[in-house]
Parts: structure tokens; C-alpha cells; sequence
């Protein structure tokens, strides 16, 4: 299964997530900033409450491939084609700002000391702190700011830039160290998206004679960012070992203090999860995050699970689920007819497969925002409020052909096999919408009236989730649908992805808890024919983008969260996902020797073991 974007916007993604800002009718600077309500860290707080001060320094965390990837070639992760290598973004680059992992929508500077939104709302401008500096020494300063930039918004690097900043009318450099961001229009956003972005030097890719290589044509020119981080060694494709660099700029800095306690991280790439799983077995590295609920219930064993050496746990946590499902395609003629699409939601067993496949870990997802205020499945069967309709509407009426039908009726219950309803029951209602659509069994396939069979192909990026297609498939025949399941390596599958060449696969996408402009480019409609974009489904709607338009304009939580329900129930009722599962837990088995410290609020299981955890010291005081 993939997760949408996993390589190409971490840097930004991880504000997104859970970052913000608070507006006002003056013009204001401060050390941070909170988008609705206050900050829960005053001026010159010590350190964030959810890492450990006093961590022991030192030691190597020796890491597997953290996704599908099996293998890299490159250490950009900010163009479009090839695989960037693992802990590159995470330890090499930094932003303006840092969001706190404890709070839903809040930021604090990081390369920048002070950050002032314009009164108007239509700029907002960033200093810089003075000791600020990349990794061969240079100042950060502002020009390398607008640099960024202006290279992230070119066609040397990935599109959905472009989309995520379109709104960014352009970086001006006001002094040395002070960089302004001048917007299209207000969005409450935008100043955290530009506070977000991943720095680097424009000396990146300079040869020792000072000329530059393109942008989109590096590949190994090791990166000059602020992190905390250099590359020591690599073997291309297989592994790479990173050292903390001895001059970072901003060790002791309060937002980086308890953070990143490894002398050094190592990553080495498994070819599967099978050959990954037997080599946290043996030893091999530290820490394995599990995904699959039969690995966790059935080969979490061994001698070093049983002497105590590995440890398994699980961590809460109140991430919003977000979505993950079997995706469609819309682009492809299959899956144009709604109807269709409803009906393959309701081949999907969901009890049978937590009940034989699951062991009971998962629970179903119900909502584009699920387990989180920000869905419209808060409450089983809810109708829209007055403020939701209020929005919906007004759109129903100018987009008659694009509003799905329903939408303004009870949010969508998932799709159930417990009784009263059966697995029978759901496939005779899926043949009768296929029906409706124009396809009948008939001559031994479903078919239409052209006589073509309803036949499509599945493609899946490593076989981890093969049982589970396999399930589906066969209710799929029940219906007489043929589907051709295609395994293919990663790196085929995100180059089929990014063309946008594919029928139907496995699809999480990154649960936020105050989303905004990266809706844009995951289900609005310019980016639908963008290549390379996050809108796989191929979303083009007035509707939807209505909608994304009311979300980024949102000036209170109250109208965020009136917003996305309204958004959440017409993607829902437009059936593009045959939705899946999800857990409100982290699976991490662990060897003994490492510590952490609890867990925040929201947090993703890898990004929080790489940067807070650390290894106790052996008895003689030193650090493994």
C-alpha cells in the first residue's frame, strides 16, 4: 500500500499536519503563532514539554527502509523522477518555522526568530536568526530563502509545489536576513505554508568553478541545508549512514532541544517485508514500525522477544485517521458512473477480513477525516447543521450534474456484512446499480451493451497487500468483474502513479489536523491533468473545489471544522474510494536498550522515533 507524497513534500507536510496561525486586524510579530485560540508556549520556553531535556547524547540507530521503497537514487527529494534516499529531508533540511507536536495548529520559528503578518493579511515577513547556518559553514540568509522558493515553484521541481504555493505571489528580499512573502489574495494559511518550506543553498549543485547544475539534474550532489545532519557513507541503492554535523547551527536552540540524540542514523534497504522483518529478528537494526495486524499477532516471536532483548508495544496516539481505501481511477471510462463506483464499495467485506486477516486490530474507516472532529461521521448517520448546509446549497444549485446525490441527507455509514445486512445482501444492491449503469452478466462476464467485459487491473507496489486484494477480488467475481492483480517494484509503481497509469491500487493519504492548501493539489481539478500531482483519483469538480476554497478561507476552528464535514460528505457520497481501516494505535517492536520519552499528542510513529528517542549508555559510560 502507498501513502500518498511519502518522499517529495515531508518538509512541508509536517507543519501541515498539525501547524497554524492567528490573524489579526494590526500588523504583529512574535516568537510563534496560533491559528485559532492562543500558544501554549510562551516566549523563551526551554524546550517542548513532550521530549526529554536531558537525553543521552550518542550511539548509531541503525533503521530499515521506513516505506515501499527498496532501493534510492538520488538525494533530492524535491524533484520529480527517481527515488530519493530515506532521512534526507528529515535530517538535512529545515524551514522558517516548526510546529509543536502537542497542539492541533501551532508554530514556532526556527531558522527565523520573528515573524510579522502584514495588516491587510496579504504578506507576512520572516528575520532570520544571525547564527543561522548550512552545513559548509555559510549564513542562512534571505536570498537563499527566495531561492528556495523561486527553484520550488519552477518546472525543475515537483508540480505540486506549484500547487500547494500557487496562491504565494512571490519572495521579496527586504535586507540580509529579512525575507518577505507577498500572497495572491488572504488565506489564514499562507504564511504557515511559506514558514513550512524546506531551505536550502543556492550553492547546492556549484562546481569548484562556480557553475551551477540544473536543479532537476541533481542527483548525488550531497545537500547544503541547515539540518542537523551530513551524509557520511553511502552505497547507492542500499544503504546510507548519516552523521550529526559537529557545527550545527542550532543545537541548544529551545525548539531543538531533546531532539535528534543519535551520533549518527543509519538506513539500510530491504528488498521485502519479509527479508526486513527476519532482519530485526537477527538483530540487524533497532526499531520496526508494523503496519500488517498478521505480522504483529503471529511472527513478533523469537528467541530475542523472549530473553527480552526486542520489545513490541503499542502507542496511542489522536491522529485523525484521514482516508486509506482501494482507489479509483476516475480518468479511466470504467469508473466515470457514480453508480459503478458505489457498487464496488459494497464488494468490500470488512468483518470477515478483521475477523480472519486482522485478528480484531482495526477498526473501519468512515470519513476523509475519520476519527477526528473534522469528519462528518462524528456522529453515525449525522444530517449537515445549518452552517454546513449553508454552504452545500448554494452549490447544489449552481452544479446540479456535479453534486452528488445525497449528499445533503445522513452521512454515509460504512458498508457492513453484520446482520441484519450480509455480504449477499450488499452484492445483489452492487448488481443492481451496475445494472442501472448499463452493465449485465452475461455470456459468463458483466458486461455492456457494447458487449465489453468489466474487466480492470489492480496494481499493487509489493504484495503486502495481496490476501487482502484477493478477498476482495473474489466477491468481485461474484459479480462477474475480472481483475487482473499487477505486482510491480516500487519504482514502476510511483512512475505508473505519477503518469496517472493505473485502474485501481491501495492508497492511504496523510491525515492532518488542520488541513488547507494541500487539498489543492490531492482533489482540486487544476490538478487533476497534472502529473505528478497528489490527485490520483482525478477529482475535477466545482463542487469539490468550492469547497477546498471555503476550507482555506476558514478564519475560525468553528469554520474549518463547518467545512471540511461539508467537503467530507460530498467526497463520501461520490464514492471515489472503497474505504479500508485503521488503527488507533502505533505497532513499534524495539530493542530494550533504546528509550523514549511519552508520546505527544499527534505524532507519526517513524518521524518521532528518529528525532526524540536515544540509547541508554552501557554500564562504563559509553553510548552504543
Amino acid at each position: 500500500m502507498r501513502m500518498i507524497r511519502p518522499l517529495l513534500l515531508p518538509c512541508i507536510l509536517s507543519l501541515l499536519v498539525m501547524a497554524g496561525w492567528s490573524v489579526s486586524s494590526v500588523s504583529w510579530a512574535a516568537h510563534g503563532f496560533a491559528q485559532y485560540g492562543d500558544l501554549q508556549y510562551p516566549p523563551g520556553f526551554k524546550h517542548f514539554s513532550y521530549v526529554n531535556p536531558n537525553a543521552p547524547q550518542g550511539g548509531t540507530l541503525h533503521l530499515p527502509n521506513p516505506d515501499r521503497r527498496t532501493s534510492f537514487d538520488k538525494f533530492n527529494p524535491f524533484t520529480l523522477k527517481g527515488v530519493a534516499a530515506p532521512g534526507v529531508a528529515q535530517l538535512m533540511f529545515e524551514s522558517l518555522l516548526i510546529g509543536s507536536s502537542d497542539e492541533v495548529a501551532s508554530a514556532y520559528g526556527l531558522l527565523a526568530e520573528d515573524v510579522s503578518l502584514a495588516k491587510d493579511q496579504l504578506s507576512v515577513t520572516f528575520r532570520l536568526r544571525a547564527h543561522a547556518k548550512f552545513n559548509d559553514g555559510s549564513p542562512v540568509l534571505a536570498k537563499d530563502v527566495k531561492y528556495s522558493f523561486d527553484t520550488l515553484m519552477s518546472k525543475l521541481a515537483s508540480p505540486q509545489f506549484r500547487t500547494v504555493y500557487a496562491d504565494v505571489k512571490q519572495a521579496v528580499i527586504v535586507s540580509e536576513r529579512t525575507i518577505r512573502f507577498d500572497f495572491h489574495r488572504r488565506n489564514t494559511e499562507l504564511p504557515l505554508l511559506v514558514g513550512s518550506m524546506p531551505v536550502f543553498s543556492e550553492r547546492w549543485g556549484k562546481d569548484e568553478q562556480g557553475v551551477s547544475k540544473a536543479f532537476n539534474q541533481l542527483t548525488t550532489e550531497k545537500p547544503i541545508g541547515s539540518g542537523p545532519y551530513l551524509i557520511e557513507r553511502y552505497d547507492l541503492g542500499k544503504s546510507i549512514v548519516f552523521k550529526k554535523n559537529p557545527d550545527y547551527w542550532g543545537a541548544g536552540l529551545n525548539v531543538r532541544v531533546g531532539f535528534f540524540n543519535f551520533e549518527r542514523v543509519s538506513y539500510r534497504l530491504y528488498k521485502d517485508d519479509t527479508a526486513r522483518l527476519e532482519a530485526l529478528k537477527a538483530g540487524e537494526f533497532d526499531t520496526l514500525v508494523e503496519y500488517r495486524a498478521k505480522n504483529w499477532a503471529k511472527s513478533y516471536v523469537g528467541p530475542k522477544f523472549r530473553d527480552g532483548s526486542l520489545k513490541k508495544q503499542h502507542f496511542q496516539h489522536r491522529n485523525g485517521a484521514g482516508m486509506q481505501g482501494f482507489v479509483m481511477n476516475t480518468r479511466h471510462p470504467l469508473f466515470k458512473d457514480q453508480r459503478v463506483r458505489q457498487a464496488l464499495t459494497l464488494a468490500l467485506d470488512f468483518e470477515w477480513m478483521n475477523r480472519q486477516l486482522f485478528y480484531g486490530q482495526y477498526h473501519r474507516i468512515d470519513s476523509y477525516f475519520a476519527n477526528s472532529e473534522l469528519g462528518a461521521s462524528f456522529e453515525a448517520g449525522s444530517l449537515p447543521s445549518a452552517a454546513e448546509r449553508k454552504i452545500l446549497e448554494p452549490l447544489q444549485k449552481a452544479y446540479p450534474n456535479d453534486f452528488p446525490k445525497n449528499a445533503l441527507g445522513p452521512m454515509l455509514l460504512p458498508v457492513t456484512t453484520e446482520e441484519p445486512s450480509s455480504l449477499r445482501q450488499n452484492l445483489r444492491k452492487a448488481r443492481e446499480l451496475l445494472a442501472q449503469a448499463g452493465w449485465v452478466y452475461r455470456d459468463g462476464a458483466l458486461r455492456n451493451t457494447q458487449g465489453q467485459a468489466f474487466r480492470f487491473e489492480f496494481m499493487d507496489d509489493g504484495g503486502a497487500m495481496s490476501r487482502l486484494v484477493a478477498a476482495y477480488v473474489r466477491n468481485l467475481e461474484k459479480l462477474g468483474i475480472k481483475v487482473d492483480i499487477r505486482t510491480t517494484d516500487y519504482a514502476l509503481y510511483q512512475k505508473r502513479l505519477e503518469e496517472f497509469d493505473f485502474h485501481m491500487t491501495s492508497m492511504k493519504f496523510p491525515d492532518s489536523q488542520s488541513p488547507g492548501n494541500e487539498l489543492w493539489d490531492r482533489y482540486g481539478s487544476q490538478s487533476a491533468n497534472t502529473k505528478g500531482s497528489d490527485n490520483i483519483l482525478g477529482v475535477k469538480s466545482p463542487v469539490v473545489d468550492a469547497l477546498i476554497s471555503h476550507i482555506v478561507k476558514a478564519q475560525t476552528r468553528k469554520d474549518l471544522i463547518t467545512a471540511t464535514r461539508a467537503l467530507d460528505r460530498v467526497l463520501t457520497h461520490s464514492y471515489f474510494i472503497v474505504p479500508h481501516w485503521y488503527s488507533p494505535t502505533h505497532r513499534v517492536a524495539y530493542k530494550s536498550d533504546l528509550r523514549f520519552p511519552m508520546p505527544p499528542t499527534y505524532f507519526a510513529a517513524e518521524p518521532w522515533i528518529l528525532s526524540t528517542w536515544w540509547r541508554e549508555p552501557v554500564s562504563h559510560g559509553g553510548a552504543r
